[in-house]
């Protein structure tokens, strides 16, 4: 029995467009199926058998794919870069290269990045008001105090106003640095390095360790793997 989807989503799962894309695309009469023009965003497709032409070009459809990468430091979390700097992307294999990064880690930051094509998924982790759960191990120099961590929890202002109330452990510490655990509800630019900073610290390492339920665990850094059906059912529920 063939699989049938409304012709904007089946577009979308292409990788060429997200489907609010594919809305203008088909609205502005772009979009052909079976040699037919359409402007019906809600006609069935299927996928395997029909043939939709976007713009002139025939589309093929990539189903889809998650992949978990520990991203090293020196690398950016973007499909390309105006500056020539490597992306995650020359991480991965050509044929993978069509999938987009979920959120980011700056430059100098390390640990995990989820790159797909699901569209909703990507949207369902990053937009604030899901409230998923990312956890980093940060490593910052010198001995924190207790009323740091407690500060960091509370909530930091910064100049784009106080960061939410966020989760921490402390991991270890000694007179030259400290190691502790962060879980955060937002995702702003370089959080967590502004955080420290506007308590006084450097922060020597940053690792994102998790995303939802997904780990990182023990993937050497600069590597991939696909995630598992499980894990992919896991940050649904996130």
């Amino acid at each position: 029995m063939p699989t049938l989807y409304r012709l904007n989503r089946a577009i979308a799962l292409t990788g060429i467009a997200s489907r609010r894309k594919a809305d203008e695309l088909i609205a502005a009469g772009k979009v052909m199926v079976n040699g037919t023009l359409t402007t019906d965003f809600s006609l069935l497709v299927d996928i395997d058998q029909d043939q939709i032409v976007v713009d002139g070009e025939e589309v093929v459809t990539r189903f889809h794919d998650y992949l978990l990468l520990n991203k090293p430091k020196d690398y950016v979390s973007t499909c390309d870069d105006e500056r020539g700097r490597r992306t995650v992307l020359d991480l991965l294999p050509p044929e993978l290269r069509h999938l987009k990064p979920v959120g980011r880690l700056d430059r100098d930051s390390e640990g995990l990045i989820l790159l797909t094509n699901d569209g909703e998924l990507a949207k369902l982790l990053t937009h604030p008001s899901h409230d998923v759960a990312k956890i980093y191990e940060v490593t910052v120099k010198g001995q924190m105090q207790p009323s740091d961590y407690s500060a960091l929890a509370k909530g930091i202002r910064l100049s784009d106003g106080v960061t939410r109330p966020a989760k921490v452990r402390k991991i270890s510490a000694n007179s030259h640095a400290t190691t502790f655990e962060m879980q955060l509800y937002e995702g702003r630019n370089r959080q967590i390095r502004r955080m420290c900073a506007a308590l006084g610290y450097d922060v020597n390492r940053l690792v994102r360790v998790a995303i939802g339920g997904l780990q990182l665990r023990q993937l050497p850094s600069g590597k991939w793997r696909r995630l598992t059906d499980s894990e992919i059912s896991t940050l649904y529920r996130s």
